[in-house]
């Protein structure tokens, strides 16, 4: 049963990987799209194909999720226009480096408390009064395996996966006696641009994360999303992991040999 069509759905990091596959699967069930993301052109290309093929309305947004001043501009556009925004989907994230605590950036430290932690806060902020005032609504943070299993070198990105699990079960709480839910997806190994990111454009370490075994696509997690988002009202999947077969745990992914 569809229950999404003609809901306004917000995903930021739209414009790659599990962001655009949701906008990709949401727009499939006829829900209205508010994407944003870095990359005007990719947003703009993306924003095209999806208006056309899906027939759903879509509007795009370039912004960085660090700039706080920005979203609330942006916020208050869509209040000004009367846009309600039903789902918003926190995907935007990022992990710099692979290094032991005592040798890490502080610039990469940065980057990714600013965009993983605050960037979801900052969203969340902007649109969950709307969602309280209209007692309806549903906001669902892309979580990670690593803010349930620390690994060697993950030290500040697991950390920050650990803070949206905080912050997700804090949010839950203070959303008590309303009907607006909160839900976390939280996947295991997905190829996208992520490893890209992390090794800071070294495609061939980048590549060699996702080798001798099946990680997770896009898509899977966007179907898992779809789901959470998917369900009756009075029905919140308040967490959801997902991971690939051949991965047990963030230590244990079976690889065949060669």
């Amino acid at each position: 049963m569809n229950r999404l069509a003609g809901r306004t759905a917000l995903i930021t990091g739209a414009t790659a990987g599990i962001g655009e596959a949701c906008a990709r699967a949401f727009a499939g069930h006829g829900v209205r799209l508010i994407l944003v993301g870095r990359r005007a052109e990719r947003l703009e290309a993306l924003g095209d194909e999806l208006g056309r093929a899906g027939g759903v309305t879509v509007r795009t947004r370039a912004l960085d999720v660090r700039d706080r001043e920005d979203i609330s501009r942006f916020a208050s556009e869509l209040e000004s226009e009367g846009v309600q925004v039903d789902i918003l989907v926190n995907n935007a994230g990022k992990a710099r480096g692979l290094d032991p605590l005592h040798e890490g950036d502080p610039d990469d430290w940065d980057e990714m408390i600013d965009t993983n932690v605050k960037g979801l806060l900052y969203f969340s902020r902007a649109f969950l009064p709307g969602m309280v005032e209209r007692n309806r609504g549903h906001v669902i943070n892309i979580g990670s395996t690593s803010g349930r299993w620390t690994y060697p070198r993950g030290n500040v990105y697991c950390g920050t996966k650990f803070a949206v699990v905080g912050i997700t079960e804090g949010m839950n709480l203070d959303l008590a006696g309303t009907k607006v839910r909160v839900s976390s997806v939280d996947p295991g190994l997905v190829e996208t641009e992520f490893s890209q990111v992390r090794f800071h454009g070294d495609e061939d370490r980048a590549e060699g994360v996702y080798q001798g075994y099946t990680p997770l696509a896009p898509h899977d997690v966007a179907d898992a999303v779809l789901y959470v988002a998917n369900a009756p009202e009075h029905v919140d999947v308040f967490n959801l992991v997902i991971l690939p077969t051949d991965q047990r745990h963030s230590m244990l992914v079976h690889k065949e040999d060669g």
